[in-house]
């Protein structure tokens, strides 16, 4: 088992993956939430220059938000300021499209792309909107600097697996539990998110809520988002007081309000939900706990195909975070 971070971008997300690298992580994730965040190509690149053995990559990018000639010559940069260090992971968009207003893409649409990505990596020329087009071989030899960049699929039902397996990416992704089909890819990565309980501390300390209530929240979003809107919500603790916040806005703008902080800080909805009760879930939502109940968790997605887990460290302190989480898993790699 690897033992990675993941990291909704910051100006300080550079150095915060430089202290991962010192601590001995594997690799380091960034978020592609350009509504809320720096670039994460930039920020990656700056990375880069801070950083020399730790892996890096966004994860996910989402299709829709740049032309795929971008993404290969954002790839290809960064292989070269990193080289042999590089994994790039795609996705239909949850944060970066819905907090946009917009569906997450079609899984077809998200096949082509990446199909199309991967052949300009390789040099290959590539019709897109009508014409062919391909990464010219400049004096910085761009059009071979990405040609081996493993590419991982975010694919949490089945018609994702199906996709990831037709276009054989190198690995699967998920976010907060696994899927099946990872027993079938030799790379296979959980993000999650919380933090590390501190001896005799209470669940529900002010501590925890902005470490590990990020992640917690999102069990919120997604439930209004793809499980039923408010009836969905209302059916968990806290729930009823979510919706009460995010039905003050007008529904051509309610998506503002559902993503704002989103994997980041609790806005108004997620703190109601959490003082309704909400909070009671957290130890079921999260990856907190004691270092016994970590690794333990770690052993079951071991067990289920994963073969690295991404931690999202959230709060004021990072790197603290990324500290406390080694230690209570030092030996798991």
């Amino acid at each position: 088992m690897k033992l990675s971070t993941v990291f909704a971008p910051m100006l300080a997300t550079p150095d915060h993956i430089a202290i991962a690298e010192q601590l001995g992580y594997e690799r380091a994730w960034v978020f592609d939430t350009p509504h809320q965040s720096p670039d994460v190509w930039i920020t990656l690149a700056r990375a880069a220059d801070k950083t020399e053995r730790i892996g890096i990559g966004p994860g996910v990018l989402v299709p829709s938000l740049r032309h795929p000639m971008s993404a290969a010559a954002a790839t290809a940069t960064l292989a070269s300021l990193a080289p042999g260090r590089v994994a790039v992971a795609f996705g239909t968009g949850f944060t970066g499209r819905r907090a946009m207003g917009q569906n997450a893409l079609p899984w077809n649409a998200v096949a082509q792309y990446v199909s199309a990505y991967r052949r300009l990596l390789r040099g290959e020329i590539v019709e897109w909107e009508g014409a062919p087009i391909q990464m010219f071989n400049s004096a910085d030899r761009l059009a071979d600097a990405a040609r081996d960049v493993p590419i991982l699929l975010s694919a949490m039902g089945p018609k994702g697996e199906t996709i990831a397996k037709s276009l054989e990416v190198d690995g699967l992704m998920s976010f907060g539990s696994t899927v099946p089909a990872m027993k079938d890819f030799a790379w296979s990565v959980i993000q999650v998110g919380g933090t590390v309980l501190e001896e005799g501390e209470d669940a529900d300390s002010d501590r925890v809520k902005a470490t590990a209530g990020p992640a917690w929240a999102i069990s919120y979003h997604a439930a209004h988002d793809f499980q039923g809107g408010f009836a969905a919500v209302e059916t968990m603790p806290g729930g009823k007081e979510w919706s009460e916040v995010i039905a003050r806005t007008p529904e051509v703008e309610r998506h503002l309000a559902i993503h704002d902080g989103h994997l980041m800080y609790l806005n108004e909805a997620d703190d109601a939900a959490w003082k309704g009760g909400g909070k009671a879930l957290l130890p079921d939502l999260t990856f907190s706990g004691d270092a016994g109940r970590l690794r333990d968790l770690i052993a079951s997605y071991a067990e289920e195909g994963v073969t690295e887990v991404a931690i999202l460290t959230s709060g004021p302190d990072i790197p603290h975070e990324l500290e406390t989480y080694w230690k209570a898993l030092d030996g798991i790699q």
